[in-house]
């Protein structure tokens, strides 16, 4: 059965009935339909946040297809649920690239899943349209300003940085021309695309307390340079304000059900490998003030979503995370013990093995945040007992907690071992989360930290390119803002060949971008792109809708 089938099955409770199991009136929600509702704001109360156990999920390096930490968190939840924990799941929104491409959707599967599916994973309450909108919009002020002879500020368009977004998987637009055909059409240059999840705008979504920050990050955001070499900022050419209020909606938090029928929060939706992969610093907030335990994911591996989640948004907004539950399938492992893609269903005791190295990064960099990890394994039908005990025993040989979470078939029941684990280890081993960088350290040994410590990279080389704009972030003075790397999801290294664990090798930092709105800088490491591209038969050709408006295919 198919999660489509599987949640279609499932019988939605009214979203009014969600939000009273959450603890909000249901005259405060702001209804989208019958199963979907934004949260106020004013909901969050930040004297309750510590009385929440916020909890963290990742993964190891995944396979393509990835290794099922959204379906961890929501199967997590769900037990934890069970057990009589108060608890919601908080996760980001899926992205149409995506969803249309070789992932497919992004509400969990199987039995632990978020619903509706079809409307989450598609427009759902129309927040990344928004942020498309808004982000757009600046870029139509800025060559609206190119062009104009009475209100131009002297914007050198060779300069310009601000790209546009579309939220599909769209690889021709990585270059493009615009401002052809004639003086009316504006002044001719050379920009791009970038897909939606990668959007500055997302990020500053992402990051933001309240309405006002929102206003004041968006107003940060740097365009480029006059023809005097004077910065540029969105707030020079008065865009703020007219941003803010296509995103008035869009900052609060979605609120949607499982399909066990416990509360969870959906909210934004940037990609790890080249953004910082965490829902909302205000969905978080909003599950931790009605919650006793939150439970939340960062994309990709922990090398990605979970060293930004901990170094950039920990530190931003002041959250403690009280424990890492490091997602790993045998599957993954076999992979990075040199298994084909093909191959990953037979049963390979030796390639778990060597893949183990993997895991073990994994685990070593968790603990470098003084935070103790727990191993949960994504049980998946091809597993043998065997291959699944090499785990146990490298876990107990290392004295870190391990447990079987089989929440695909089972849901929250699949989960409980993990969660009284859990439950264990949060209240007799308080974790005291410790960043791994000062945001004021030098801006070159920021990155050399993270390529070596969480990488495990020997050197780190610049391009030209990179170095000459090293110092103009620091004439800037952005030399103090936080790192969020770009860099390919399939290994450690920056190239994505080479799996497993591997040594002594380099990074090379091809250019940095600059996020003063979303207050962080983007080193871009090697030939990692910020619009992907389809696959050669891309999940869109088994997506269709009969006769009756029934979603087929989307999974």
């Amino acid at each position: 059965m198919t999660d489509l089938e599987i949640a279609k099955k499932h019988s939605l409770k009214p979203i009014q009935e969600i939000a009273q199991k959450l603890g909000v009136d249901p005259e405060e929600i702001e209804m989208y339909g019958k199963y979907k509702a934004k949260l106020p704001l004013h909901l969050i109360d930040e004297k309750k946040l510590e009385r929440s156990n916020l909890i963290l999920v990742t993964a190891i390096s995944p396979t393509p297809a990835g290794e099922g930490k959204t379906t961890m968190s929501i199967g997590l939840s769900e037990a934890l649920n069970r057990l009589g924990k108060k608890t919601t799941v908080v996760l980001r929104e899926p992205s149409l690239g995506p969803v249309f491409g070789i992932k497919g959707g992004a509400t969990g599967g199987g039995y632990s899943q978020v619903i509706p599916m079809e409307d989450i994973n598609l427009h759902f309450t129309g927040d990344f349209s928004a942020i498309e909108k808004a982000h757009n919009l600046l870029a139509a002020i800025i060559d609206n300003n190119i062009q104009s002879k009475s209100n131009s500020l002297g914007i050198d368009g060779r300069t310009v940085v601000w790209k546009r977004v579309v939220d599909l998987n769209d690889r021709s637009l990585r270059k493009v021309l615009i401002g052809l055909g004639g003086t009316a059409s504006g002044v001719p240059r050379e920009t791009g695309f970038d897909i939606t999840a990668a959007s500055e705008i997302m990020a500053i979504l992402c990051l933001s307390s309240g309405l006002e920050d929102l206003k004041r990050r968006l107003g940060n955001i740097f365009i480029g340079y006059t023809f005097e070499g004077q910065p540029i900022y969105a707030r020079d050419l008065k865009a703020e304000g007219a941003m803010t209020v296509l995103l008035k909606d869009a900052i609060k938090p979605n609120l949607v059900q499982t399909l066990e029928g416990n509360p969870a929060i959906i909210h934004a939706g940037p990609f790890a490998n080249i953004a910082q992969g965490t829902n909302t610093v205000l969905a978080t907030k909003m599950g931790m003030t009605f919650s006793e335990f939150t439970v939340t994911e960062a994309g990709f591996g922990f090398d990605l979503g979970g060293e930004k989640f901990f170094n950039i948004k920990c530190q931003s907004s002041g959250l403690k995370p009280k424990a890492v539950v490091l997602t790993a399938t045998i599957r993954a492992i076999k992979y990075h013990g040199g298994v084909d893609l093909k191959n990953l269903t037979e049963s390979n005791v030796k390639a778990v093995k060597k893949g183990l190295e993997n895991l073990q990064k994994h685990v070593e960099n968790i603990q470098k945040f003084k935070i103790r990890p727990i191993i949960a394994i994504n049980k998946f039908i091809s597993d043998t007992d065997e291959e699944i005990k090499i785990i146990e025993e490298y876990a107990q040989e290392n004295d870190i907690q391990v447990a079987v979470a089989d929440i695909w078939e089972k849901g929250g029941e699949g989960g409980l071992d993990l969660a009284r684990k859990l439950i264990q280890s949060v209240e007799s081993e308080p974790s005291v989360f410790k960043p791994l960088y000062d945001w004021n350290s030098p801006l070159t040994e920021k990155i050399k930290t993270i390529a070596r410590e969480i990488y495990g990279a020997k050197y780190v080389d610049y391009s030209v390119k990179s170095k000459a704009q090293l110092k103009r972030i620091e004439k800037l003075g952005l030399e103090g803002l936080p790192i969020c790397m770009a860099k390919t999801q399939k290994s450690f290294s920056g190239d994505p060949n080479l799996l497993g664990r591997p040594e002594n090798f380099s990074i090379t930092i091809r250019e940095i971008e600059i996020a003063a709105g979303a207050g962080f800088l983007v080193p871009i490491v090697g030939d990692m792109m910020r619009m992907p591209g389809l696959p050669a038969h891309p999940a869109s050709e088994g997506i269709d809708i009969d006769e009756n408006g029934e979603v087929i295919g989307l999974f």
